[in-house]
């Protein structure tokens, strides 16, 4: 089966997930969609300094929304900042330093945030990772399933009190169309059995990212949430993480540009906001979480499995703040 499901999902790519891909779907595209000012909103992009974050957050700046990029390495973060600025001319971008991968300092910056600001309009999760070999964090989590899975989480949960005070809240995930080979593992949230592999790791990770969205919006129906998949794109993350697969797709790949364009339309647009909550897209449209016959729907009682043990992690890693995590969490 995760053969067949390879073969159609790498066939379905080669037509929809390349710059060809993406130049026939932006036929249909609705030009004024995006012809918006957002000046007086604020928007969170995580990983906003290189690839598909950076031109997300390069295009909502010249929109003149107030954008908070959340990067790890503080260098970069401020070389992109001023080149944001600089092209923008909108100075309200703001840098905040905080590696996805360390559960324990997600949370205590989600949290200051929270003080620190009385609204927040639109968080973007972009940040993620692919690491080929099984490591640990510091709080003991396998880290692509810190970075891509519980950081997603944790921050998400945290700031859904300040979404949910905010006019038009939008939560939007980036993942990937690797997520469509993968059935959610409820067994195995942190790849401790069998042969570890780094890319199916991190297409389980993007699985669990699309059930996360699909739960928090029947939980939170103030606030829009939406997964989507940019395509195969031309970024930093894939030339380093999958150089042979970048090598062989050479040219066929997206822009960052073209990769950013459904990011930029579900938080920004009137047109997403009028679309159901929980659903992922590709090139601004909903499009099915799962490849015909390929059995990867999980159960009721799996998704309550997995949304209850991400709870007691968040729990366990976040016992030290003297934090019930449950006050803002939800029954699945």
């Amino acid at each position: 089966m995760s053969l067949y499901r390879n073969a159609v999902w790498f066939l379905s790519g080669i037509h929809q997930y390349t710059r060809n891909g993406y130049e026939a779907a932006s036929k249909d595209f609705e030009p004024q969609d995006l012809s918006v000012s957002v000046v007086g909103r604020s928007f969170m992009i995580t990983g906003a300094n290189s690839g598909i974050g950076r031109a997300t957050a390069m295009t909502i700046a010249k929109k003149g929304g107030t954008v908070h990029m959340v990067c790890r390495n503080k260098d970069k973060a401020e070389e992109a900042r001023e080149d944001i600025v600089n092209q923008s001319g909108n100075t309200e971008v703001h840098v905040h330093v905080v590696d996805l991968s360390e559960t324990h300092k997600v949370w205590e910056f989600a949290e200051a945030f929270k003080k620190q600001h009385p609204s927040l309009n639109v968080l973007i999760n972009n940040a993620g990772c692919m690491v080929h070999k099984r490591e640990l964090n510091a709080d003991g989590l396998e880290k692509n399933f810190a970075t891509n899975t519980m950081g997603v989480y944790i921050l998400t949960q945290t700031l859904i009190p300040l979404l949910q005070k905010s006019r038009d809240p939008r939560v939007i995930t980036v993942s990937s169309g690797g997520m469509l080979v993968q059935k959610l593992r409820v067994d195995d949230l942190q790849s401790e059995k069998g042969h570890f592999d780094g890319v199916m790791v991190y297409a389980q990770n993007k699985r669990q990212q699309v059930v996360l969205t699909e739960q928090w919006a029947k939980a939170n129906p103030i606030i829009h949430f939406s997964v989507m998949h940019p395509g195969w794109a031309d970024t930093p993350a894939v030339s380093t993480s999958m150089p042979q697969f970048h090598h062989m797709m050479g040219e066929r790949l997206r822009s960052v540009e073209q990769g950013a364009d459904t990011v930029v339309w579900l938080a920004l647009s009137r047109a997403a906001a009028r679309t159901r909550s929980g659903q992922f897209f590709q090139d601004r449209r909903p499009v099915a979480a799962h490849l015909p016959l390929a059995w990867t729907r999980s159960s009721a009682e799996e998704v309550q499995s997995f949304m209850s043990q991400l709870e007691t992690l968040a729990n366990w890693v976040l016992l030290g703040c003297d934090l019930d995590f449950s006050l803002d969490a939800h029954t699945w």
